[in-house]
This record gives structure tokens, C-alpha cells and sequence, in this order.
């Protein structure tokens, strides 16, 4: 079915797309029979795909990376393609339009988009007043991605954070400390050692005093170096957090095929090109520090071939963006079944 309608989705600029494709989609799952019918074509359920994950109970282990529904609209529409969970963000605490558009990019021949979106979103508020009167959720877990304004200093970025967290502390059923976009200036500067243990120490301090913690995680760039993962290892460990999401887009342009036009503009790069080096990083991370806590990966993963790879370097879950844009939302289906044939 997506393949005969990709090629229309494909004819119109990547933003505008998303919002033809996501307003249609909530059309059509009012009308009655609509969410069932999605289900049956696309949800898998069985037991041997349920994971328990930093304390929770996923109903499989495919989720919606963040960036696709950053204010929380969509999650009803989204859960009936069969994700086991739905990441929304990044929020920030006030709202902001983000970068000047066009700031989306599709690169069709290597099978990736660049994107600068800068963070747009409607802020901390709007989200948790969504999230708070969600019904139909399938089950599946929902995730907040924090990030800080762009015009705030990052000597003050703690204090987003906290905003972010406090705002959704009572919506959602984990957080991501999103320190690693491109496209908000000096923002990838918070994941160098000292500013990013004082943002996360002081995270799980509001955390631990709350009367139930939540699992908190930190997304990091593909980009770093060795050095920077050991640092991002002890970082963990020491602050306790639950785990890492690994990775966020790459500003590298090694490799790519596309209009060089495209190629050179500016923004994180997504899609194909990111498959072996997000899937490194997994690796690396998993194994240095003896799988002392949980992975989510993420990057360039477009089959159920791609995700096994990830799970096999030591993730524990992995999430879909750009794949599900290029595959459809048969993907998660399949990457569901290509597990359940390992199994």
C-alpha cells in the first residue's frame, strides 16, 4: 500500500509531507473500522516480543524515534502501526519555530534526509497538556525527549531541563536528555564531560526525590570519538542514569551519492549513511562497559536485517525515523517478525 502512495508523499517538500501525511492520518482513523483495520495489517502481537527494559514492560521492542511527533499530537494515530513504544520531544521549555525553512532535505539516492529543524516545537506545556488526556495508547510506552531553548545561555541550560522534566515528570514513562542535535548552536558542547554530569546529576537529584524515579536516558551523537564514548560510559555509571540512545544524526558527509547541492547543506544527517556508524557506537558502548546498562539504537535502520544488527551489538530496543518514512509502517511489522524468527 505505501509504495503506491510514496511517490506522491515524495513529490512534495519533506515538511509539508509529514503534515499532509500525519493530518490524513488522523482523518482517517476517525472514521469507524479505520484503527482496527491498521492494526490488522500492521500490528504484531505476541508475547516472545515483550522486553523489560529499565524497568519497563515494552510490548515489543521497535519504537518511533523522536523528532516525528514532537508535541505529542499523533501518539493515538501512531500507536496503531505496532510500535512498542513512542518517543515525542524534542521539548523545550518555551515554545520556538526553529530554524527558518526549507530545513528538511531528502537525499533519495543514499536513502537519507538532512534535517535542520532547530528544535521546533510548542513547548514544555503544550505536550504535557496533550499527554495528560491520551486514551487509546495500545499499551505502548511513551518517552519524553527534553532539549533547552536555543537563546539560553548553556551556563543556564540545567534550568530547561529541569523545566522539561518537571512538565512531563507525571506524562511520561522515561525521559531523554537531548544534548546532541546539530542544528541548536553549542548545543553538542553539553555532552563534554563536566557540563553534562552537572545536568544529569542534577536531573536524577529532582528524580530520586520524587516519590516513584523514572528511567532517564541520554541521547548521544554517532560523531563522537573513542575517547568521548569512554567518558560517555563513566558518565553512566556514574550518575546511575538508565541508559544511552545511541545515536542522534551524524554531521558527517562521508560517502554520500545525492545532489551535491543537497549534500552540502547544512543540518544532521539521517537515513542509510548513519547504519554502520550508529551501529559501531552501540557496539563499542556495549562492550566497554560489559552491558552494564541499556542501549537503544537508532540510525539508518530501514529492514529487519538492520535492527537485528543493532540488537546483536548490544542494544536492548531500537527506534525508526527515517526508515519509516523511506519503508512505510510495514517496517515495524517486520522487524517485529524477523525477531520472532530468531526467537
Amino acid at each position: 500500500m505505501y509504495k503506491l502512495v510514496k511517490p506522491v508523499f515524495f513529490s512534495l517538500d519533506p515538511e509539508r509531507a509529514h503534515h499532509t501525511v500525519t493530518g490524513g492520518l488522523r482523518t482517517f482513523t476517525k472514521i469507524w473500522g479505520a484503527k482496527s483495520f491498521l492494526k490488522s495489517i500492521y500490528s504484531v502481537n505476541d508475547s516472545r516480543l515483550e522486553r523489560e527494559v529499565f524497568g519497563l514492560k515494552f510490548k515489543n521492542p521497535v519504537g518511533l524515534a523522536a523528532g516525528f511527533d514532537k508535541n505529542a499530537e499523533y501518539i493515538e494515530e501512531m500507536a496503531n502501526f505496532g510500535f512498542g513504544f513512542i518517543e515525542i520531544g524534542t521539548v523545550t521549555p518555551r515554545p520556538q519555530p526553529g530554524n527558518d525553512a526549507p530545513r528538511m532535505f531528502r537525499l533519495v539516492e543514499d536513502e537519507a534526509l538532512i534535517n535542520r529543524m532547530g528544535f521546533n516545537n510548542q513547548g514544555a506545556d503544550v505536550a504535557a497538556g496533550r499527554l495528560k488526556y491520551l486514551k487509546n495508547t495500545e499499551g505502548v510506552i511513551i518517552g519524553g525527549n527534553i532539549g533547552k531553548n536555543k537563546v539560553t545561555p548553556n551556563e543556564q541550560a540545567v534550568n530547561d531541563y529541569i523545566y522539561c522534566f518537571n512538565a512531563l515528570y507525571d506524562y511520561v514513562d522515561y525521559f531523554v536528555v537531548n544534548v546532541s542535535s546539530p542544528n541548536t548552536p553549542g548545543l553538542r558542547d553539553l555532552q563534554e564531560k563536566e557540563p553534562l554530569m552537572h545536568i544529569l546529576n542534577t536531573l536524577q537529584e529532582r528524580n530520586y526525590a520524587k516519590p516513584q524515579s523514572k528511567p532517564i536516558l541520554l541521547k548521544i551523537a554517532p560523531d563522537l570519538t573513542d575517547s568521548q564514548l569512554d567518558d560517555i560510559i563513566e558518565i553512566v555509571m556514574t550518575t546511575k542514569i538508565a541508559g544511552v540512545i545511541a545515536t542522534n544524526t551524524t554531521i558527517s558527509r562521508e560517502g554520500l551519492r545525492s545532489d551535491p547541492a543537497l549534500v552540502k547543506e547544512t543540518g544532521g544527517v539521517s537515513g542509510k549513511p548513519l547504519t554502520k556508524r550508529s551501529t559501531e557506537v552501540i557496539r563499542y558502548l556495549s562492550e566497554k562497559s560489559n552491558r552494564a546498562f541499556s542501549i537503544i539504537g537508532v540510525g539508518g535502520i530501514h529492514s529487519a536485517a538492520d535492527a537485528l544488527e543493532k540488537l546483536d551489538a548490544g542494544a536492548s530496543l531500537v527506534q525508526v525515523y527515517t526508515g519509516f518514512i523511506y519503508e512505510g509502517p510495514g517496517l515495524i511489522g517486520d522487524i517485529c517478525k524477523g525477531i520472532l524468527k530468531r526467537s
